[in-house]
């Protein structure tokens, strides 16, 4: 007796397309086998057959993985829809952590903490500053060579 197709197995050999777009340029668009995502309230991973889902992102880390490879980029906020093996992402800047520099995210950092805006707008806009500038420094820190 012939035994049925293990629709597992099919998408454990199907890969995702990932597209980063900012206002400037499409950043990413490859095929991988997985995309982790920071969300507004946490990180999440996607994979070959994921129910549909849109989010809300937050600052930090995007990382793709094709086999053994493993790209990080830092995303700075924005969207993501997943639906039918396509993670698009939306977002206001990314770019590869590679291009991210110690000293300067360092620097942002502490000019953000020194700000002393007088309004409710500019203090939240303070704090988004400083979340930004701390995503990218534990990205920094946390950066390998690939």
């Amino acid at each position: 007796m012939a035994k049925a197709p293990d629709p597992m197995h099919s998408l454990s050999h199907s890969l995702l397309k990932c597209v980063v777009v900012t206002p400037e340029k499409v950043l990413l668009d490859e095929l991988v086998d997985f995309v982790a995502l920071p969300l507004f309230d946490g990180e999440i991973g996607i994979l070959p057959g994921r129910a549909p889902l849109i989010g809300r992102l937050g600052f930090g880390g995007l990382r793709t993985r094709v086999g053994t490879l493993t790209k990080e980029y830092f995303v700075d906020g924005g969207f993501v829809q997943v639906a039918n093996n396509l993670v698009t992402v939306l977002t206001n800047q990314a770019l590869p952590v590679a291009q991210l520099d110690a000293a300067q995210v360092t620097g942002d950092l502490e000019a953000a903490k020194a700000k002393h805006p007088a309004g409710g707008l500019g203090q939240a806009e303070r704090s988004k500053s400083i979340q930004r500038a701390q995503a990218q420094l534990r990205l920094v820190k946390g950066r390998t060579t690939i």
